[in-house]
């Protein structure tokens, strides 16, 4: 696992905590809150708007 890997599992992780669901825009606030790399904050922000399970985000941000 490459150090952008495991940083995007540990958001996700830490994001869906206490949520089943999070839209796209929930998870651009968290990960700017989370100042994440500027790699990562690219493919968030590429996200279609919707609302996404941990696993279809993860999914869609590691394609």
């Amino acid at each position: 696992m490459t150090d952008e890997t495991t940083r995007l599992s540990t958001f996700l992780d830490e994001a869906y905590r206490a949520e089943e669901r999070l839209s796209s825009g929930d998870l651009q606030r968290r990960a700017i809150a989370e100042d994440l790399p500027a790699t990562l904050m690219t493919k968030i922000d590429a996200l279609p708007e919707g609302e996404y399970l941990q696993d279809e985000a993860d999914e869609a941000l590691r394609a």
